[in-house]
């Protein structure tokens, strides 16, 4: 049960790829999908993703302006400028990212039809199903729930975006990409804190060490040298 979450093991700082897609597999099946899938490759903040607006996405250049997020400030939260002056800025979006929030869209402006005259314009892309902006804890609650669901060790929503930098890291991606992605400050920021080596990361790159050095003999099963050969500096 979710009740008995604190059954689970103890938390780890990131997810795996396998990890991350059964997580993604399960928030599929939820109307909010793209907020956690836009987090997760794309690396947004809790309160950008909560933030975000409709007039902040262009769709056809595939790209998302990071203007505000959701202030969280006791229990209540308002809109607010992103974290630092380097997190305003314009982000790269794949075309599955795009596909995905137009399939958002779509969902939404059915929900606007059903709630009528009651529904909320705030703006935003991610909402409850009456337009209400969402609160950001309430946010965090969900995306635990949802992991707990898959059977996976706890994070923090934040831990999604390290999960993204992981990605654009297995991917190929430079720290200055990586950077830009996230929208720090300096790459050295980007380097101390997000560019996590996945264990199966680790095990490819010993792999490759191995295999960039030539040999004639295989050294998986190394011959007995004889007993009456003697190595030259022996006495």
């Amino acid at each position: 049960m979710w009740e008995s979450r604190e059954l689970r093991p103890s938390p780890v700082m990131v997810w795996t790829r396998a990890q991350l897609g059964a997580f993604l597999d399960v928030a599929a099946q939820h109307r909010l999908y793209a907020l956690f899938h836009l987090i997760a490759f794309r690396g947004l903040r809790r309160g950008e993703g909560c933030g975000v607006r409709w007039e902040d996405l262009d769709t056809d250049e595939r790209t998302l302006d990071v203007a505000k997020q959701l202030v969280q400030i006791g229990w209540s939260f308002e809109e607010g400028e992103p974290k630092t002056e380097s997190s305003d800025g314009v982000i790269a979006l794949d075309t599955g990212t795009v596909s995905v929030l137009k399939e958002h869209r779509a969902r939404q402006n059915e929900e606007r039809l059903e709630w009528g005259e009651d529904w909320t314009d705030s703006g935003r892309v991610f909402t409850h199903e009456d337009g209400m902006e969402l609160h950001p804890a309430w946010v965090s609650e969900l995306f635990s729930q949802l992991a707990y669901e898959a059977g996976l060790p706890p994070i923090r929503l934040h831990d999604l975006r390290r999960c993204a930098a992981t990605l654009a890291y297995a991917a190929g991606a430079d720290t200055k990409m990586m950077s830009t992605m996230l929208r720090h400050s300096s790459t050295n920021f980007t380097e101390n804190t997000y560019t996590t080596v996945l264990p199966e990361l680790a095990h490819a790159a010993a792999e490759a060490s191995v295999a960039i050095v030539p040999r004639a003999v295989s050294p998986r099963s190394p011959k007995r040298a004889p007993a009456t050969l003697r190595i030259p500096w022996e006495r």
